[in-house]
């Protein structure tokens, strides 16, 4: 079987693994996650299985207190992301790299410098994904007492992507003329700065870094509310989202790709795909053993930890932990789509506290998948063709086994039947993905002068 479309595939990146017992596992190193020759390895295990991209989550803040669920919990993020991509770009060739930047906390000129010289450093790999930060511990990193508010924090993300984008296109792509005997260095009519007078920012400037190898970095988002997804119907062009079965999907996919047309942009521009967690084994007795292998090492009292943190700091610890989960929290200004998610999953099937954690301690609200290589490349197979998805996010449930287990196994049953790519055809994230590189607006009425570099 071919087929012309084929799937994209992430992998992200976290700690030690996804899933909240990751580092308890015996064949795990807990410390892994901040090595960068395990990141090394990981990256090359990715990139040799032809995926599109790696993605580094990120926060900006160390969570607690309670210091009690910190201290068993080794899933933050020890090392800057973008810092180590650029280093993991030197170990590489092809694969995209992606990075979590929140536009909550960081000037939109250092994020803009930053992921251009990135894309330069890896030949036009990078992508930036966008979150908004929704934790009251990450707002006292920043002197704030608590989190700025939710239809707030995306609004000045939507000012702010157009502050970064007009800082990519500082310089036109041919501005650097370098001509000795002229002594001109650059073409001063093909450089344009910024000049943004804005409700959130001001902004007047320049970015001295040459446009970027992609003509933009590929900007990825993560939100699933609705203002997440109007910011990605205007500017995103790959969006992760968490989805836990392939009806639900599908009414997200739809509604995501629908707002596109309002925004000037046609379908394809933007690619969704799912976040899964997969459990492979040879049989699916294998497969259930490692999940349940997992399952038995989480702590509750982290469990009970990871879903207050969701629903915004709500503390459940005062509910009793094999009683039902209650629907009357309120709906606070943090992480809005994942609370829906929980409470409702929590709703349909009449699932306890500890149920609940359970269910999501693997992938936090993302799908879970447990089987064969082929009853999940089967899976895989559905959602994909039936307009759920344009790929998926793998999460690997520990590093590197899960994503040893995916690569070596999953992988090759889908290229088997044509969904997936068995060589990559080019050099840049934007052309894995099928993304056209986007023309400097001073010469968007030639499009021959925009070409993809080789």
């Amino acid at each position: 079987m071919t087929t012309t479309r084929q799937m994209h595939l992430g992998a992200l990146f976290f700690g030690a693994g996804h899933h909240l017992a990751a580092w308890r596992h015996p064949d795990v190193v807990p410390s892994a996650g901040g090595q960068i020759a395990a990141l090394t390895e990981w990256t090359q295990l990715a990139e040799a299985a032809k995926f599109d991209a790696i993605l580094f989550a990120d926060n900006v803040g160390l969570p607690g207190p309670p210091d009690e669920v910190v201290t068993k919990n080794a899933l933050w993020y020890p090392l800057d992301p973008v810092l180590t991509l650029a280093a993991l770009s030197q170990n590489t060739t092809h694969i995209g790299l992606v990075a979590t930047v929140s536009s909550t906390y960081l000037p939109p000129y250092h994020l803009a410098r930053k992921y251009a010289t990135l894309d330069q450093l890896s030949g036009g790999r990078s992508g930036w994904n966008l979150v908004t930060s929704g934790s009251d511990f990450e707002a006292r990193s920043f002197g704030l007492d608590q989190q700025i508010a939710h239809a707030q924090r995306y609004e000045r993300a939507r000012e702010y992507v157009q502050v970064v984008k007009g800082l990519w296109d500082t310089w036109e792509d041919d501005a650097f003329i370098e001509d000795k005997a002229a002594n001109r260095f650059f073409d001063p009519a093909k450089l344009h700065r910024v000049a943004h007078d804005g409700t959130h920012y001001k902004v007047h400037g320049g970015l001295q870094t040459r446009r970027s190898p992609q003509g933009h970095p590929v900007l990825v988002q993560a939100g699933s509310s609705a203002d997440g997804q109007d910011l990605a119907a205007a500017s995103a062009e790959v969006v992760f989202t968490a989805q836990q079965s392939a009806e639900e999907a599908r009414k997200f996919y739809n509604s995501l790709k629908g707002q596109l047309a309002a925004y000037g942009r046609s379908h394809d521009a933007l690619k969704i795909l799912p976040g899964i967690s997969p459990f492979v084994g040879r049989t699916q007795q294998e497969a259930q053993d490692k999940l349940e292998q997992l399952q038995s090492l989480i702590d509750p009292v982290l469990g009970v930890g990871l879903l207050s943190t969701f629903l915004g700091n709500v503390d459940l610890s005062r509910y009793p932990v094999d009683g039902p989960f209650p629907q009357d929290l309120p709906v606070t200004e943090g992480w809005q789509s994942r609370q829906e998610l929980f409470a409702g999953l929590a709703r349909r099937e009449g699932l306890t506290i500890r149920q609940l954690y359970e269910r999501v301690a693997g992938a936090r609200g993302h799908w879970t998948v447990v089987g064969t290589p082929e009853s999940i490349a089967d899976q895989l197979e559905h959602w994909f063709t039936t307009g759920a998805a344009d790929g998926f996010n793998v999460l690997a449930p520990t590093l590197p086994h899960g994503l040893k287990d995916f690569t070596q196994l999953v992988v090759p049953e889908l290229q088997r039947r044509g969904l997936f790519r068995t060589e990559y055809t080019g050099r840049t994230l934007r052309e894995h993905l099928g993304l056209p590189r986007p023309a400097h607006p001073a010469t968007a009425s030639h499009p021959a002068r925009e070409t993809v570099p080789a």
